[in-house]
């Protein structure tokens, strides 16, 4: 069984989580899409802002998540996608399979969520998770393909964050890319058409659009900060 929701206890005390561009239209509402780039590959990534401070997730507190969407990473709990080879035809192809971290915390012998019923058929939390992960699999696919497309039309721009609380305390964070608005709009019509057709036009107007929720986020540390 599987102990569900979300705590500092189960690890979620973090200030950012990965994100991927299948679940944009989630996240944007609530949290800022920025995106890191590896410094030894190259390639950049996705993330969910939760915080401003290491381990600082403004959404979690006592009574675990706040009501609102939880990124995939995180609302998968102890799960990931592995791969076997299946043979079929006389060919050998990868396939995903789900596998659970026994060393998790969350898996528990006395209670918690089960994964089959009495029917052996898997159960409502257990479908959730496959859905899960199977965004998860195909974001990490479609991620590859839209950054390597916003990089090809230099739509990437490294964007430092200055923010000052009311109690005075002032924090930068560097090392962060979003999309530059100026040059997305000066695309040409070909350009604009490839973005659109693969669903990039709508993922970068969403990472942009998602940047308002910084506001949002310093709102949400001044009252905690006042308590």
């Amino acid at each position: 069984m599987i102990l569900s929701g979300n705590s500092k206890e189960y690890g979620d005390s973090i200030s950012s989580t990965m994100t991927f561009p299948t679940e944009f239209g989630d996240v944007q509402s609530n949290y800022p899409i920025l995106f890191r780039k590896n410094p030894e590959t190259g390639e950049f990534n996705s993330f969910a802002m939760l915080g401003f401070q290491k381990d600082e997730n403004l959404f979690l507190d006592v009574d675990g998540w706040a009501d609102v969407y939880v990124p995939a990473a995180l609302a998968k709990g102890p799960f990931v996608i592995g791969f076997q080879n299946q043979e079929s035809l006389g060919k050998s192809d990868r396939e995903p399979v789900i596998n659970i971290d026994m060393e998790d915390i969350r898996v528990s012998n006395t209670g918690g969520e089960r994964l089959f019923d009495e029917n052996d058929k898997l159960t409502p939390y257990a479908q959730k998770i496959m859905t899960i992960l199977s965004g998860i699999h195909q974001g990490i696919e479609y991620s590859k393909q839209m950054f390597q497309t916003f990089s090809e039309l230099d739509l990437i721009e490294p964007v430092t964050i200055d923010v000052q609380f009311d109690n005075s305390e002032k924090v930068q964070l560097n090392g962060c890319y979003t999309i530059h608005e100026e040059k997305l709009k000066s695309l040409n019509g070909e350009q604009l058409e490839k973005l659109n057709k693969s669903g990039f036009l709508q993922a970068a107007y969403l990472a942009i659009a998602s940047l308002n929720n910084i506001k949002k986020l310093i709102a949400m540390k001044n009252r905690q900060l006042m308590k």
